[in-house]
C-alpha cells in the first residue's frame, strides 16, 4: 500500500496488527491496549515498533514510552475528528517526540497542510485514488499566521 511520507508517495513498510493476531517480526504497530498488556514482550523485539492511538485514548500513558515508538499512528474515525491534531501537537512542542506521526483513517485533502503544521509526517488515507492529487495540498498555502509545530514563531515574529 502506498502512503504520503515527508510529501513523497513511497510504499509502507509497517504492518498493523490486531490485539489478537501473533506478533509478526519486521516494522509492527499494535493498539495501546496491547501495548499496555505486552510491554515487556514487544519492548524486547526485534524490529521497529509503533502505537496506534484514537481520540479517546490518554495520550499522557505513552509519554514515559515514547523512545520505544519509531512511528505513532493517529487514527482518525472521521473527518470530523480533530482530536488527534492535539496529540500531534503535544507530541512535538511538549514532549520532543522526533519519529515518525501518521494521520490513518478519513483524511481529507484539505486537512493535509494542516495536519502538516501540527508535526504529522505521513498519512494513510482511506481513499488511495485521491493520493496524487493530495500532494499539491502542502503547497496550497505559503505562510501560516500561527506558531506551528514546523514553524515555532508567529508570522509577526518572522519578519
Amino acid at each position: 500500500m502506498q502512503i504520503i511520507k515527508d510529501r513523497e508517495i513511497v510504499e509502507d513498510n509497517w504492518l498493523h496488527l490486531d490485539d489478537d493476531t501473533e506478533l509478526h517480526a519486521g516494522n509492527i504497530t499494535v493498539s495501546l491496549s496491547r501495548w499496555q498488556s505486552e510491554h515487556d514482550r514487544l519492548s524486547h523485539r526485534e524490529g521497529g515498533l509503533g502505537i496506534r492511538l484514537s481520540g479517546d485514548d490518554p495520550l499522557e500513558e505513552i509519554v514515559p514510552d515514547l523512545s520505544y515508538f519509531s512511528l505513532i499512528v493517529l487514527v482518525f474515525p472521521v473527518f470530523t475528528d480533530g482530536r488527534c491534531y492535539s496529540f500531534a501537537r503535544l507530541l512535538r512542542d511538549r514532549y520532543g517526540y522526533e519519529g515518525e506521526i501518521r494521520a490513518q483513517g478519513d483524511i481529507l485533502r484539505d486537512q493535509l497542510f494542516y495536519m502538516s503544521q501540527c508535526g504529522i509526517n505521513s498519512f494513510e488515507m482511506a481513499n488511495l485514488n485521491h493520493i496524487t492529487n493530495a500532494l499539491a495540498a502542502f503547497d496550497d498555502f505559503s505562510e501560516s499566521y500561527q506558531a506551528t509545530a514546523l514553524k515555532p514563531e508567529p508570522l509577526y515574529r518572522r519578519r
